[in-house]
């Protein structure tokens, strides 16, 4: 992409745009994950065809994608572009407005992909830099952008997290085996592809049943990703969770948040906040924490993207509560047998596969696996 020239950029910059937009793109999906409450953005400054300067979004949340790309691209950023992929800031909030400083630093053109629903931005930032003579350009990578910030699109918009159901299914539509006996359903490669998934989650949750009968740990294990982890969410109604699990014994490496109702169980709650254990209170829905009340508790803590990872009441709970918007299929050449235990609790698996809320948008192998995703029409 550096090695564009002055009159490839007259010649055709439409192409020039959405390449250079491609790799801003790139750029924020390294922070997907990572930088909640904030959204993931990338950035990329282009001078003369040449990249001078390029930044995503940080750890926390700050600094700014911006700010990253002006502070590489120093004086550089005099007279050229920047491609971002997400409308720059306007209001103070921790930082200054990205948009000041994109005027201070001297940029003539900025193209973005998508104004942020932000109500407190909302076209505020695209105006402001017209208003100081900068050209603007809005549009470029739009659709891939708002996928790639889907979650900050949701959390503003409806005030909850996109959410992402993961199921892995053997061929006869079983998630495990009878008695909850360990059985691994699928391979090694579609095991790493659900290791990312959790990377790029701001939060993982399952179920009260899910904890109790895995124990698991729900951090991400690929190499030098630990510290990828997501904030690894529990729904348990009656507190449950044992104070010798793994998940609250770890609970000070990796954040952990109990959901429960909201009456009752001191006792229970002490023994778990003294092992670093988050305990957040809702209403009951129906004997359970209220799915709707734990969305909007949590994207209240800035939780934008939730990885669904449960066993099937709670990926059957969400569906039939209309929450997902995503969905990952994991399928499985494997056969369990009649006696296993169903995708989804007291639901057909064409309940996902066939829902009219949800359409399949593309299918791939993943190792002896097939991974099928499908989105909210």
């Amino acid at each position: 992409m550096s090695a564009q020239t002055p009159a490839d950029v007259q010649a055709n910059p439409l192409t020039v745009d959405s390449r250079f937009m491609a790799l801003a793109l790139a750029l924020g999906r390294r922070g997907l994950g990572r930088t909640w409450p904030n959204p993931a953005v990338g950035a990329v400054i282009v001078k003369d065809g040449v990249i001078v300067g390029r930044g995503w979004t940080q750890a926390g949340g700050r600094p700014h994608a911006e700010i990253e790309a002006l502070r590489r691209a120093g004086g550089a950023a005099r007279g050229a572009t920047l491609y971002v992929t997400l409308e720059p800031c306007s209001h103070h909030g921790k930082s200054p407005p990205c948009a000041d400083a994109i005027v201070a630093a001297g940029i003539t053109r900025v193209v973005s992909s998508i104004e942020d629903p932000n109500p407190k931005v909302a076209g505020a930032g695209h105006a402001r830099l017209r208003a100081a003579g900068i050209a603007v350009d809005v549009g470029v990578g739009a659709d891939e952008a708002r996928r790639d910030h889907a979650g900050h699109i949701r959390r503003m918009r409806d005030g909850r997290p996109h959410v992402m159901l993961k199921l892995a299914v053997s061929a006869d539509g079983k998630a495990g085996a009878s008695g909850r006996r360990p059985v691994a359903i699928t391979g090694e490669a579609a095991r790493d592809r659900v290791h990312l998934l959790r990377a790029q989650s701001d939060a993982i949750m399952i179920g009260i049943g899910t904890a109790l009968a895995d124990d698991p740990m729900l951090t991400c294990r690929l190499p030098g990703m630990a510290g990828y982890s997501p904030v690894r969410t529990v729904l348990d109604g009656a507190l449950r969770l044992p104070a010798s699990s793994r998940l609250a014994r770890s609970a000070r490496e990796v954040p952990v948040w109990v959901m429960t109702r909201a009456e009752g169980l001191r006792a229970a709650e002490d023994v778990l906040l003294a092992e670093g254990v988050v305990v957040l209170r809702v209403p009951d829905g129906a004997g359970r924490p209220d799915i709707s009340a734990v969305l909007r508790l949590i994207a209240g803590r800035g939780i934008s993207r939730l990885m669904v990872e449960g066993g099937p009441t709670l990926a059957a709970a969400f569906l039939a509560a209309d929450i997902v918007d995503e969905a990952v299929l994991f399928r499985s050449p494997k056969v369990v047998g009649a006696d296993g235990i169903d995708a989804l609790a007291g639901l057909p698996l064409t309940a996902l596969t066939q829902s009219p809320r949800l359409t399949r948008v593309r299918s791939e192998a993943v190792g002896a696996d097939r991974c099928d995703v499908f989105e909210r029409k």
